[in-house]
């Protein structure tokens, strides 16, 4: 099965597409009826104690390949800016990415730099030529994201955002994505102005009725799934700790059904 050609044929309808963080909740999900799935930079460097960008490409790349590995589904990653800040580095980005099995990934414009957080338009743009080059030289469908960071970093300038998101599709970009949206009419404008799909980044107070509307193709969720089960847990220890109760036990996933979650296939 191409799971690339699968992933992309999804994006002629709209779909939450969730960010699992570990091994244990990519099989949750996938059991739950997620039609794909996406890695979450942030979640998964949460989960091993780190900030969001602390942690390696290389042991991004590791984790992503764990990750196609729990499930049948296809699998895109949130590869940050990739291994590097030239075109050639995006490329190569693309090429591991497609090593570790994965059905496609997003390459964003943030350089990880605080002086100069996002990439010149010009740098960006070639970024994402390069990274759509290596993704056509597949001999397998893959569906390359390319994302504009500007709302993320205190840039909240929609006509760039704009801007690069039109560059980044002409540039061969398959989906393109600007995190950040804070409202419907804001992601009425972006799909307004590309041609290509856009992914949103959902955030309290969206539906995916109206996102739909708004013209959205996929709907991801970022860290926010795991950001809720820190808050959970965080709920859960000031009830013990407080209170000296327990009442958290009683929304818990019975033990027999995590067991069954988990157990070998046949």
């Amino acid at each position: 099965m191409d799971k690339g050609k699968v992933f992309r044929a999804l994006h002629d309808s709209t779909f939450i597409i969730p960010n699992p963080w570990d091994i244990g909740t990519a099989k949750l999900m996938a059991a739950s009826g997620f039609k794909a799935l996406a890695t979450t930079s942030a979640g998964y460097a949460f989960s091993r104690g780190l900030q969001d960008g602390a942690v390696s490409f290389e042991t991004m790349i590791h984790h992503c390949r764990e990750m196609v590995g729990a499930t049948d589904l296809p699998v895109s990653a949130d590869l940050e800016r990739g291994k590097g800040d030239s075109p050639e580095s995006a490329a190569e980005t693309i090429f591991a990415a497609a090593a570790a099995g994965l059905a496609g990934c997003s390459i964003e414009d943030f350089s990880g730099d605080t002086a100069q957080a996002i990439y010149p338009f010009e740098q960006a743009v070639a970024r994402v030529k390069a990274a759509a080059q290596a993704a056509r030289s597949l001999r397998h469908d893959f569906v390359f994201t390319a994302r504009a960071e500007n709302f993320l970093h205190g840039r909240n300038d929609l006509a760039d955002t704009i801007r690069r998101l039109k560059a980044f599709e002409e540039a061969g970009a398959d989906v393109v994505y600007a995190p950040g949206l804070a409202d419907i009419e804001t992601v009425r404008t972006v799909t307004a102005a590309v041609k290509k799909p856009v992914n949103v980044l959902t955030v309290p107070g969206f539906t995916v009725r109206d996102l739909t509307a708004a013209g959205a193709k996929r709907i991801s969720l970022g860290s926010k799934l795991t950001t809720y089960a820190f808050a959970m847990l965080e709920t859960a220890s000031r009830e013990m700790l407080e209170r000296g109760t327990f009442g958290f036990a009683s929304a818990a996933m019975p033990f027999a059904k995590a067991q069954k979650l988990f157990a070998p296939k046949s």
